[in-house]
């Protein structure tokens, strides 16, 4: 029985090898680009919990914007994968070129959104019931907040689709170089501005968005200068602007798998986003609780998110290159490790429940929820990459309108009406209805093994896509 097992769900050391090899610089990169977050969040919770909620409100929506972002590169990344399995650079030219015309659209819808209606968008997260002034100050901050952020829309967008398709290429490392280099830059400019260091003035939260949106910049700078000097590494690149043209047959194919994809990482975060609003009905100090236990369990919760990210890329390369039952064997052994590391990872989460908090300059009852939303988290957190690790696999064969099921059925079929009901017409206590909603991710888990088990998702789709 062990020996099946291990067959099945464990890999040689060549395998792992070249596993570690792609997800470890993209874990490094998100690990990176959280920990920015981390230091801001903690710099700014220095400064005062409603410049700390003001901020936390803010980034639900730019949380929005960003997985919006990743849906519209997810669709054609889809097709990049299989075309550079199958050798096929001409192909991936045109996903790219599709890439950079979605990512433009959604920043300037964005952008739209967020500049005229950041004022209402803000109260939707603040109760009434909470003090007169301390409404004030966290709109205050809020709207000082997201008018430097709508900047930073424009180099995030277009850093993605770059590296999107640098990494369908195995170069994970140029996308952690420009993370890390933006880390240094962002948390000198955030200590700088914040708190008025070296000669700088104290600009609290507008010095934090400043160094937010400076960091981004680098960011993208990074992989749009190493993508376009390395044109023999990234053969896609080649006469990029020169004719900017799709084959029409190709367009109607990305649209039809991407669409469901974009529409379900934005209405996913868009649900999440809604949650966040439930739980807000309870005062702002669940919200600034549920801030803090958010930024540590995101940080830990990059190692889950990029080995997903892994699994698309590596099954959709075999899935592309018609080795089809590889791929299977390699998506087992993928989300089987997927799993395990990421229990680990809890495992260390855990001691830090208490700890975390202590760096916030809040009250002790803030700091006791946040303790205990972070220990239920860390629970969850297995759950969450064994779902995240179907979701790609699905994704990985180009089944995009069940993965919309999958993602956006469970948020709003239970997760928001539970959310909802609970926050809205109970009396109970927030901790036991924090545990119950985050919890109820084993629903998603029973669906998306079955999914998984179906092999549904095994197909080539490349084979027959028009690339000429």
């Amino acid at each position: 029985m062990f020996k099946n097992f291990r067959e099945k769900y464990i890999g040689d050391k060549q395998f792992y090898k070249n596993v570690l090899f792609m997800v470890i610089p993209m874990i490094l990169q998100n690990l990176v680009t959280n920990f920015v977050s981390l230091i801001d969040n903690i710099m700014v919770g220095q400064v005062g919990t409603e410049q700390m909620n003001g901020v936390s409100i803010v980034n639900q929506y730019i949380f929005v914007f960003n997985i919006t972002v990743f849906g519209a590169v997810a669709g054609p990344s889809i097709f990049g994968a299989q075309f550079f399995g199958k050798g096929d650079h001409e192909g991936q030219k045109y996903t790219f070129r599709y890439r950079l015309i979605a990512v433009s659209l959604i920043i300037a819808i964005g952008a739209v959104i967020f500049g005229f209606f950041s004022e209402p968008l803000i109260n939707l997260f603040i109760s009434k019931d909470d003090a007169p002034e301390r409404i004030a100050e966290t709109l205050k901050y809020g709207k000082e907040y997201m008018l430097y952020m709508l900047i930073g829309l424009i180099p995030f967008g277009i850093g993605q689709a770059y590296s999107s398709v640098v990494r369908e290429c195995g170069e994970t490392r140029i996308p952690m170089i420009g993370s890390m280099a933006a880390v240094v830059f962002n948390v000198f400019l955030d200590y700088a501005l914040i708190f008025g260091k070296f000669g700088f003035p104290e600009m609290g939260v507008k010095g934090a968005a400043i160094a937010t949106v400076a960091a981004k910049f680098i960011e993208a700078l990074v992989v749009i200068v190493w993508t376009h000097a390395n044109p023999k590494k990234n053969k896609f690149i080649v006469g990029i602007f020169r004719r900017f043209t799709i084959p029409r047959e190709l367009v109607w194919k990305m649209l039809i798998k991407g669409l469901p994809l974009l529409c379900n990482e934005f209405l996913w975060a868009a649900g999440m986003s809604i949650i966040a609003q439930c739980y807000s009905v309870r005062g702002l100090d669940v919200v600034a609780a549920r801030n803090i236990s958010s930024t540590m369990t995101n940080l830990f919760g990059a190692i889950y998110i990029q080995l997903g990210c892994c699994i698309g890329i590596i099954v959709g390369a075999k899935l592309g290159a018609n080795k089809l039952k590889e791929a299977r064997s390699t998506d087992d052994k993928l989300l089987f490790f997927s799993v395990a590391v990421t229990v680990v990872a809890a495992i260390i989460v855990i001691p830090f429940a208490d700890i975390f908090p202590r760096l916030y300059n809040t009250t002790d009852e803030i700091r006791s929820l946040a303790a205990y939303m972070i220990i239920i988290q860390a629970i969850a957190m297995p759950l969450w990459a064994y779902t995240n690790a179907c979701y790609f696999t699905l994704r990985s064969g180009g089944k995009t309108g069940i993965t919309f099921l999958f993602d956006f059925g469970y948020t709003f079929l239970l997760m928001i009406p539970l959310a909802f009901i609970l926050s809205y017409f109970t009396d109970m206590d927030i901790r036991p209805l924090w545990a119950v909603v985050t919890l109820s991710e084993i629903v998603k888990v029973i669906i998306g093994y079955f999914m998984v088990k179906s092999d549904l998702w095994i197909n080539n789709i490349v084979d027959t896509a028009e690339n000429q």
